[in-house]
């Protein structure tokens, strides 16, 4: 089984780390000083109550060198995507799954769903259908990534916490090519369970995505004290209820309620959220993944958004005027 991970950052590197260890046939596609580093140094991972762990991995910046896959598990930022559909067609054989462990609403959300929505595109995270027509929705396999970790420094992960990376085949299936990644996954030390209702995960990571990340960019708060404070609070509530509402005429199934959903997010403590993260260090904040990809659902159910459209508007030109949108 040949794996690539396309986007060997701070997730990808994580991943990469724990399948070489596995003894695992797998690559891994970056650039600039952190490709420079794996190549020269091989990729370290630093876990909390563990030595750090250097292995040798195989890394380039060009997938033409690694050939066709089994499996190529794309962990880059949503809008990072569509731009290097082409580039990865070295990687694409008659057989590769592509997994699609991106945040936000994924660009196959509609296929195979089933009903009067089915084969629906979403332009706000597929611009010009470009994964859709340069991957096939056929190839994709779902994932809900769970992890936390960083690159402290090039070529070296920081792992904080986590290890489940959910999967899921569009239509529900325990398909054999979701078992064999799962397998590989689960060989390699990490929790892979294959979920029928992938969709129901996605919504409820996408809850406190679509909500935390573009109020800590507006106010630079960290996790704890935005869903403490009462007035954030009751923002992050109100744009929950929207998708959530958006997210039930869609047939999700929510397990747990938005007040337990925001205290958990509470319980995390002084984080700071990748949305702003990137405003920090001055890179393309992912607001069309998140909450942009909300809106078009609100558009395409006749489901009012008012609080989720005005965060946006704010979060797009607070963007704007840092030239990271």
């Amino acid at each position: 089984m040949k794996i690539c991970i396309f986007g060997a950052g701070a997730i990808g590197g994580y991943m990469g780390v724990k399948l070489a260890q596995a003894g695992a046939d797998v690559s891994l596609v970056a650039r600039g000083p952190h490709l420079a580093a794996m190549q020269a140094r091989g990729l370290t991972l630093e876990e909390e109550g563990a030595d750090p762990v250097t292995v040798p991995v195989t890394a380039s910046e060009d997938p033409g060198v690694l050939g066709p896959q089994d499996y190529v598990i794309v962990t880059l930022k949503a809008h990072s995507v569509p731009p290097l559909v082409r580039r990865m067609q070295p990687l694409i054989g008659d057989r590769t799954t592509v997994v699609s462990g991106v945040n936000g609403v994924p660009w196959w959300y509609f296929h195979k769903i089933g009903g009067a929505l089915e084969g629906t595109r979403l332009a706000s995270v597929d611009p010009g259908d470009a994964q859709w027509e340069g991957f096939g929705p056929d190839r994709v396999l779902g994932c809900v990534v769970y992890p936390a970790a960083e690159v402290s420094e090039p070529g070296v992960i920081r792992h904080i916490e986590g290890n489940r990376f959910s999967l899921g085949e569009p239509d529900g299936s325990k398909s054999e090519r979701a078992m064999a990644l799962s397998q590989a996954l689960s060989a390699a030390g990490l929790k892979a369970p294959v979920r029928p209702r992938l969709r129901d995960e996605i919504w409820v990571k996408l809850w406190g995505n679509l909500s935390f990340n573009p109020i800590s960019a507006l106010t630079h708060a960290t996790l704890d004290v935005l869903c403490t404070d009462p007035g954030t609070r009751a923002v992050a509530r109100g744009m929950m209820l929207e998708a959530q509402a958006i997210a039930e005429k869609l047939g999700v199934k929510f397990p747990i309620d938005v007040e337990r959903r925001i205290d958990g997010g509470a319980a995390v403590g002084a984080h700071r959220t990748s949305m702003l993260q990137d405003l920090d260090a001055g890179r393309p904040m992912e607001i069309d993944a998140l909450i942009g990809s909300v809106q078009e659902l609100g558009r395409i159910t006749d489901t009012p958004t008012p609080t989720i459209d005005t965060v946006t508007a704010l979060t797009k030109l607070r963007a704007k005027t840092a030239g990271l949108y």
